[in-house]
């Protein structure tokens, strides 16, 4: 937490009083969009009416105007970025696919912060000149890729051109990928997720002698390296256990390519399923994955209907 006041309270839920109560921020915005998204997809299930009761208590205007004065101060500017700021984005979208009233008011409520942290992340890609790689929250083509979410729900053409632009600035020459992966506290993939967000970001034309340069041996599962599960030591371990979520968020990416690359798809989604078995049955557990790795379980598990799109 950033102040430039030494006698203002540091209380986690008087900063934040919408995203506290996890680990850290970023990873209460997405448990919030993991809670959104299972909402939409089972409305009548055993938590539902705890979901909307815990939104309609934390997604209220005054509250979300406590998170925005926080962002807005001179102190904040790079708070979060971009991991936060893409996971934010990513839940106001879905909360733009729910309906009914009480939806709307939760999309009211959380509209404002969205729109600062788009405009925060169109200026950001806009004027850095190179990407960050590294398979950690810095990793620009992972807030790409979340980012295009809104920037599809809101028809924000403005946005997206900014991040297609961006995509093409920071990897649209990169050819001959050697992925050099896994780093021993990763969970990110450098390599499909730079795949992945080009994906989203060009016309399929494009995408396509684009993929076939930069990781030409894809089908042929080369370079190995992105083929084979990441082990992790211990799981209690905040950082080592980053890797089961390298394993999720390559099944991820292993799947949504597969929708775009038929010739190649069964190999993409063998891949896709040997990452899910080594870290799916370990999601709960320990509260150092547990806080997180849920969201990225989702976002795998919720691919094969959402591939291609």
């Amino acid at each position: 937490m950033l102040t430039a006041d030494p006698g203002e309270p540091l209380t986690p839920s008087a900063l934040h009083p919408v995203f506290c109560g996890s680990f850290d921020w970023h990873s209460c915005v997405h448990g919030y969009w993991l809670l959104a998204t299972v909402l939409r997809l089972d409305p009548g299930g055993a938590e539902a009416e705890q979901i909307r009761a815990l939104f309609d208590r934390r997604l209220t205007p005054r509250a979300v105007a406590a998170e925005q004065a926080y962002l807005e101060r001179p102190e904040t500017r790079g708070f979060e970025r971009p991991y936060g700021w893409a996971w934010l984005l990513m839940l106001d979208a879905e909360l733009h696919r729910h309906t009914g009233q009480q939806a709307a008011s939760w999309q009211a409520a959380i509209w404002p912060l969205a729109a600062l942290l788009a405009g925060r992340l169109a200026g950001y890609v806009g004027r850095s000149p190179y990407p960050v790689r590294h398979g950690m929250h810095a990793n620009t083509a992972f807030a790409l890729a979340l980012a295009c979410e809104y920037a599809a729900q809101h028809g924000d053409a403005a946005l997206a051109g900014k991040l297609a632009g961006a995509a093409r600035r920071w990897y649209g020459a990169d050819r001959d990928c050697q992925a050099w992966e896994p780093g021993g506290d990763e969970f990110l993939s450098p390599a499909l997720v730079e795949a992945e967000a080009m994906r989203r970001l060009l016309p399929a034309g494009e995408f396509a002698p684009w993929l076939a340069a930069f990781l030409p041996g894809l089908g042929e599962r080369r370079p190995a390296s992105l083929f084979i599960p990441a082990q992790v030591a211990d799981r209690s371990d905040g950082k080592m256990v980053h890797l089961d979520g390298l394993n999720l968020s390559r099944a991820w990416c292993f799947l949504s390519l597969a929708g775009a690359l038929p010739g190649i798809a069964p190999v993409l989604r063998e891949a896709a399923g040997l990452h899910l078995a080594a870290s799916l049955p370990h999601v709960a557990g320990d509260y150092m994955g547990e806080h997180w790795l849920a969201s990225f379980a989702l976002l795998a598990l919720l691919e094969p209907q959402r591939a291609g799109k």
